[in-house]
């Protein structure tokens, strides 16, 4: 007989079964844990193994490349006089100008101002007879109001399109006087060099030294040379490369064992022979390019010694070592297969020459005939006492700018032989790529030179076909002029840079004391393109608005910022006068309670359109202490109070010279929505002088306030 259970133990035996369920549930998720883990550190291990791998790659390809770099570096060396013979001779006729100049382009001039037309001046309103004759009476006399004031504008604009075409013609007519100067003095140099005069045979082939593109980068390119007119022979030292020229280093292998580059050396005995053979090469290219630049048989024979200029290793001091020396004649040498020949062979037993036979152990030999028994060399290093660069003879200072593009690496010969101080200068740059012609011109200023020197400079490097444009100055250049050169292939050298590049390379200069130079008038007379005359608006008599000339300009030497934007906001623009980011004192601030600092180099003035505002600046005159002038805009409260930047737009700052003329544009930031200030830019003070132009964008949501307290000014 059967007990009927009270379900007790059906609840009892559901939980277990639950229970057990959850258990293995339990399980099954740790299982897959596990295995997701696992699958996890596999994917990590696999990922580690392609980043090492990827990682060994790519320090094995840098191995790679640095071995290939020193595989380039030897087989440049190797190919050095092959390739040099390739490359085309020096003729005096590539330093040739052309007379074909910028044409007459008188912008915004040539266009007539436009005549009112009387059908735009009907008769308004008017019920009644008496009223249409009078709206008609108002009307004829707006038309012959504006008529007589278009007729003023038209007569106005003959005249200055008169006066620039006369200002055009005179400018062209110096240009092409000087180019045929120019041209003429080539001829001269030729005429010269087929007379046998040593000053011209010097300074031509000491250029022509320079020709060869086959100089690898970092090549010593110092020469000294006299020639001997009786013998026509050229007597020049010439520096060679030293030791460290051939690669140390013949391989680099990575080693991943211990993660770095292992460079294995070049054997000393094949570091030693190329050495030798690199300097043997040198010696017949130079030979070479001195007889293939010799179109008016000025040379009969050449003497070159070689030397490094290295630590004695008798005296460990500084001293010039020759390690070659040769005098070979013309027919002698024109005999040679260059291309075919091995140097060190060629030099030593067809020419006769001596080498060095430990080189790489500065072993010297007894130069043969050197500069300095024949005659003046036509490169120095100066006497114990800087030569002042304002007043050197003009023809030294015209030698001295050519001899330093010279050992810069170029070649380099002055054009000009006139006593007005100026420097004209042809060079060449044979560095592949980046290399090419350069046209170099020299300003021997005081003053602060003008951007009108500058434009006309980038006319000169249109007008020559030069890839590139230099100009050197004893003074500095305005912001005017930076700006003007910015993206150009122009490259301006103040007079400190000039000092400090002329110690650079071993040559000597120095500007006066090495204080400030006293401003005094230019002497140098250079002709240069007229700025376009502008023409500005001022009130007539009847507060209409009426085309009229220019004010005389301002002698104070100065630039005039002026800031134009879009939109109908209403702002400040203030300006400060700081060293670092910290103004000078709250004086140097200038806004619209302080519209001049205490010295007057910065004030604000009065805009001309289409600017809302301008600031004049005398960036010569600034106090020694100021390095930069920030530049700032603030939403003035009163005429908008509720406003922000975000009508700022389309902002920019022209360069005017002093006679409002433009010089050229910056862009500056946009404002931005809840700002309320905003830092446009900041002129700063360049090492040598200059000054550099440098975009803000800084925004401030407290105003002028919060700004101005970021620059040390306190507020409270």
């Amino acid at each position: 007989m059967s007990r009927r259970s009270n379900g007790l133990a059906g609840i009892w035996a559901e939980a277990q079964r639950q229970q057990q369920r959850q258990s293995e549930e339990r399980a099954r998720q740790q299982r897959e844990y596990e295995r997701q883990q696992r699958a996890y550190q596999r994917e990590v291990a696999r990922s580690q193994r392609e980043q090492q791998a990827a990682y060994r790659q790519q320090r094995e390809a840098e191995a790679r490349r640095r071995t290939e770099e020193l595989d380039a570096r030897v087989r440049a060396l190797e190919g050095l006089l092959a390739e040099g013979c390739r490359a085309p001779a020096f003729r005096a006729a590539s330093l040739t100008r052309s007379e074909r100049l910028e044409p007459f382009s008188p912008g915004p001039l040539a266009q007539p101002v436009p005549m009112p037309d009387p059908n735009h001046y009907q008769a308004q309103g008017g019920w009644s007879a008496g009223r249409r004759a009078q709206a008609q009476a108002e009307a004829r006399a707006r038309f012959e109001h504006d008529w007589h004031a278009a007729q003023a504008a038209e007569a106005q604009r003959q005249q200055q399109l008169a006066q620039y075409q006369r200002q055009y013609e005179q400018w062209a007519e110096g240009q092409r006087t000087e180019i045929r100067r120019h041209n003429a003095g080539l001829a001269q140099m030729a005429s010269a060099l087929r007379d046998g005069d040593p000053e011209a045979a010097v300074d031509y082939f000491s250029a022509a030294l320079y020709a060869s593109s086959a100089w690898p980068e970092g090549f010593p390119r110092g020469v000294r040379a006299a020639y001997d007119p009786a013998a026509r022979q050229l007597v020049l030292d010439w520096e060679l490369p030293r030791y460290d020229v051939v690669p140390e280093t013949k391989t680099v292998v990575y080693m991943p064992s211990v993660d770095q580059d292992k460079e294995r050396p070049r054997p000393v005995t094949q570091r030693r022979a190329l050495y030798r053979d690199v300097l043997a090469q040198c010696t017949l290219l130079v030979l070479h390019d001195l007889f293939a630049a010799d179109e008016f048989g000025a040379l009969e024979s050449v003497v070159l010694n070689g030397f490094v200029d290295d630590h004695d290793p008798a005296t460990g001091r500084r001293a010039e070592l020759f390690l070659v020396t040769v005098m070979v004649h013309r027919p002698v040498f024109a005999a040679l297969h260059l291309e075919q020949v091995s140097a060190v062979d060629c030099l030593t037993d067809a020419l006769r020459g001596q080498l060095s036979a430990r080189p790489d152990q500065r072993t010297p030999v007894r130069p043969g005939r050197r500069p300095d028994d024949v005659g003046d060399g036509v490169v120095t290093h100066g006497g114990e006492d800087e030569p002042d660069l304002l007043e050197m003879d003009p023809l030294a200072f015209e030698s001295l700018v050519a001899e330093l593009f010279r050992a810069m690496g170029m070649q380099a010969v002055t054009t000009q032989r006139s006593g007005d101080g100026g420097v004209d200068v042809d060079a060449l740059d044979p560095t592949p790529i980046r290399g090419g012609k350069i046209v170099v011109q020299v300003k021997r200023y005081r003053n602060t030179v003008p951007p009108t020197a500058v434009r006309d400079l980038y006319g000169t490097v249109q007008d020559a076909g030069a890839n590139k444009g230099v100009l050197v100055t004893t003074s500095k250049f305005g912001p005017g002029s930076h700006t003007f050169a910015n993206g150009k292939p122009l490259e301006l050298i103040s007079g400190r840079e000039l000092v400090d590049l002329l110690h650079r390379h071993g040559l000597r200069g120095r500007l006066g004391t090495g204080e400030r130079p006293v401003p005094v008038s230019s002497t140098d007379p250079t002709v240069v393109l007229p700025a376009l005359p502008a023409q500005r608006t001022s009130p007539d008599a009847t507060g209409r608005t009426a085309p009229g000339p220019d004010p005389a300009p301002s002698p104070e030497d100065h630039s005039v910022l002026g800031m134009y934007w879009t939109g109908a906001v209403a702002l400040d623009v203030c300006a400060l006068v700081c060293h670092g980011n910290r103004v000078l004192s709250d004086d140097h601030f200038v806004f619209y309670n302080n519209l001049r600092t205490p010295d007057g180099t910065v004030r604000a003035v009065p805009p001309t359109a289409p600017d809302k505002a301008a600031i004049q600046v005398a960036f010569d005159a600034l106090p020694a202490e100021a390095d930069r002038v920030v530049l700032v805009a603030a939403i003035d409260p009163a005429a908008n109070p509720d406003a922000d930047l975000s009508g700022f737009t389309d902002a920019g700052i022209r360069l005017l010279d002093p006679s409002r003329a433009e010089q050229g544009r910056l862009d500056v930031s946009d404002g931005r929505a809840a700002e309320t200030a905003l830092t446009l830019g900041s002129f700063r003070r360049r090492a040598g002088g200059d000054w550099d132009f440098v975009v803000g964008g800084k925004g401030y949501r407290g105003g002028l306030e919060e700004l101005v307290q970021d620059y040390g000014i306190d507020v409270a």
